[in-house]
């Protein structure tokens, strides 16, 4: 039996979805992200600011040890990132550019949690992981003009990386 799970935080009420694969399984041919949502949460993302409020549709052991800009303090916290950088554009950019789902309103990385859950939406993934695979132009970047191990070279493109599953401290 496949399992709902329905969502009501501050962005989205009553929104349900199925989960249809093994939570972390299944993964499209072309999508191979590096890091788990867990891992990325931990490392530091988004300036603390991502799913705070979304706890209860997520794994507990994904907020173990994540880094949570503090509520009710308007904005975000960069210092938070693993690379101590802004590297984010604000929800609105977002919005106006077209590159938020409906079903997904804080955006990539809260499709990827839910794709990693098990979710599948096979046009919205198609979507989503043409722009994954179109983020690694910054790989190319970072290793033609740093160093490699030299994690202070571009982190703001490291952090970009970051935000989508890459992890460019191995580079």
């Amino acid at each position: 039996m496949k399992k709902i799970i329905v969502v009501n935080d501050k962005m989205q009420r009553d929104y349900c979805y199925q989960l249809v694969e093994p939570i972390g399984k299944n993964f499209d041919f072309d999508f191979k992200p590096q890091l788990t949502p867990r891992q990325m949460l931990s490392l530091g993302v988004f300036g603390g600011r991502y799913l705070r409020d979304c706890a209860r549709e997520f794994p507990r052991d994904w907020f173990l040890g994540a880094k949570f800009h503090p509520q009710g303090r308007p904005g975000h916290s960069p210092e938070l990132n693993f690379f101590k950088v802004d590297a984010s554009l604000p929800l609105s950019v977002w919005v106006k550019k077209g590159w938020i789902y409906y079903q997904d309103p804080r955006g990539w990385f809260q499709w990827y949690c839910r794709y990693f859950m098990g979710r599948r939406i096979p046009e919205e993934d198609k979507r989503q992981i043409k722009r994954w695979r179109a983020v690694r132009r910054h790989l190319g970047a970072i290793k033609k003009n740093c160093q490699p191990g030299d994690l202070s070279c571009r982190p703001k493109q490291r952090q970009v990386l970051l935000h989508w599953a890459y992890d460019s401290r191995q580079i």
